[in-house]
């Protein structure tokens, strides 16, 4: 269409021109040109671009149609001087690129016959030999013919390669969106540097494990800026250097005593082994999430060998408390009744501990239809917590606060108190000397469920470590076996409970709490056994 409007303004120019300096009083080649270049306008403003249809319409009326009118108007009318004939490649070439080669065909053949009227019309109206007129507008319709054949050809072959092209890109498009979210989503970090050391691309995980003292930055940046990330300049040089793989463990640290050990692995990826545009691929995975792995593959085969040892256990417990009760029938002396008393009980808490063993490794869950152990929360919380302020001597540090009075839950008392052992456990690990420093929690919020919690003053928690708070072995700690926490949300599920983690404030002291909201139980018979030693 604009192709369009450059012709006819060149019309328009050359109409002008003829009428300006060959004296003629003919306007009519002046008005026929403007009104072209109108049509020609108005056409490419408002019509919308769309193929052409098979059959004869509207738009190809305004565009082909018009045009073979107007050029035969110019070039066959009595008074033309010039010859317009070549113009008529114009809609040709236009029905053959926009149209189906019908139209093309047609096109041409219109303008052929057109031709072929004109020198049988001029043959009749003079007396020489009109041969040279037929034999020139046969050689401009076979051209004609051979311009729309031609250029419908190219016209498909080029629309082919357009939506070959248009396929590819959405499907790169679309490979590069995947591979985007699965690098972004990968816990390993993965950085993509250059000869020069310039970081061109990093995902979310590399710049969390890079501890760099003026936090994130957005690639591309340059990786010897960052004082504590200079051991991975030093592998990513070796790497450019020998043009193979290397792999290391490091360990990047910065002021703050902010240390962080990684496993690094590097790969060079070359365009046709030129090392100037080679790419060093590096994969960074933290030493301790590595262990962690390594700690649940031991305690997957710890969990298969302890169900089958306690399975072992129970045919000779079973023997001894049979053992025991025959004594007992036999053996009426005090002495004796009291070395029983202590046999009975030691086989029942043996046999509760064969069958905590064997629910944690079942990962049993309560039935719903099964209502299960119930208790009052704050009077087993209570005593629970003030026996354990005795046992370690913190009852000047540990402020308690129950406000859950009439929740009865569902949870064992015997778990309850190793859940909340190994709570306060865990705080005390990492509170401070100061008063009030833990604080034991409960309440009923608006959701209806009993909250229990358990806060203390410590250190905020790395965003690593607490992705695997409550998996088995993961400890910070070199002397603690990462079982605690693993063990409350094991118990925690056995009952239907939730057990979480959340960096809030107390008063005005930032701390650590970890909560447990429990099931409620919907009966009002609950175990009662104030005079329990849960620490016995």
């Amino acid at each position: 269409m604009t192709a369009r409007i450059t012709i006819a303004s060149v019309l328009v120019a050359m109409q002008a021109f003829v009428y300006g300096f060959a004296h003629t009083q003919n306007l009519w080649p002046v008005g026929l040109c403007s009104a072209y270049l109108l049509a020609t306008v108005a056409v490419r403003q408002l019509s919308q671009p769309k193929p052409h249809g098979r059959t004869f319409d509207v738009q190809w009326l305004l565009t082909v149609g018009l045009d073979v009118l107007v050029f035969s108007w110019l070039n066959f009318l009595p008074g033309s001087s010039l010859n317009y004939t070549p113009l008529f490649a114009l809609p040709v070439l236009l029905s053959s690129i926009l149209g189906p080669i019908s139209l093309a065909l047609g096109t041409a053949a219109s303008v052929t016959l057109l031709l072929l009227l004109d020198a049988w019309w001029m043959s009749l109206l003079s007396t020489g030999d009109s041969a040279a007129r037929f034999l020139q507008a046969g050689l401009s319709g076979s051209g004609f013919f051979a311009v729309a054949l031609l250029a419908n050809q190219l016209t498909l072959r080029l629309a082919q390669q357009e939506q070959s092209a248009r396929t590819s890109q959405q499907a790169a498009r679309m490979q590069t969106q995947v591979n985007q979210l699965v690098i972004e989503t990968l816990t390993d970090g993965i950085l993509v540097i250059d000869s020069n050391g310039i970081v061109r691309s990093a995902n979310p995980a590399s710049q969390r494990l890079m501890t760099m003292g003026q936090g994130r930055r957005k690639p591309p940046f340059v990786l010897a800026t960052q004082a504590a990330c200079l051991p991975l300049v030093e592998i990513m040089r070796r790497t450019f250097a020998d043009k193979q793989a290397h792999s290391a463990e490091v360990t990047l640290s910065e002021p703050g005593d902010n240390i962080r050990h990684l496993h690094v692995r590097t790969q060079l990826a070359t365009v046709q082994d030129n090392t100037d545009e080679a790419l060093c691929v590096m994969f960074l995975e933290d030493l301790r999430e590595m262990e962690a792995n390594v700690r649940v593959a031991k305690m997957a085969a710890m969990g298969r060998m302890s169900a089958a040892v306690a399975h072992e256990i129970r045919n000779p417990l079973a023997a001894i408390a049979q053992a025991n009760a025959l004594l007992e029938e036999d053996l009426h002396e005090p002495a004796h009744q009291q070395l029983i008393i202590m046999i009975r009980q030691n086989a029942q808490r043996l046999a509760k501990i064969v069958d905590d063993v064997l629910n944690i490794s079942r990962v049993q869950v309560l039935n719903p239809q099964d209502q299960g152990p119930a208790l009052l929360l704050d009077e087993v919380g209570a005593r629970v917590a003030q026996e354990w302020t005795l046992q370690v001597s913190a009852a000047s540090r540990t402020h308690i606060h129950l406000n859950a009075d009439s929740a009865c839950v569902v949870f064992d008392p015997e778990h309850l108190r190793q859940l909340m052992v190994n709570l306060l456990d865990n705080a005390l690990r990492y509170a401070s000397q100061i008063n009030g420093a833990i604080k034991v929690t409960s309440q009923i919020p608006p959701d209806g469920q009993a909250r229990l919690a358990v806060w203390s003053d410590g250190l905020p928690i790395e965003k690593t470590v607490q992705a695997h708070l409550f998996e088995p072995f993961f400890t910070s700690e070199s002397r603690s076996s990462g079982l605690g926490l693993y063990i409350c949300r094991q118990l925690c599920e056995r009952y239907g409970a939730t057990i979480g983690y959340r960096r809030t404030h107390s008063g005005n002291v930032q701390g650590n709490e970890f909560f447990v909201l429990f099931k409620l139980a919907s009966h009002l018979h609950f175990d009662r056994s104030p005079h329990d030693d849960l620490f016995a």
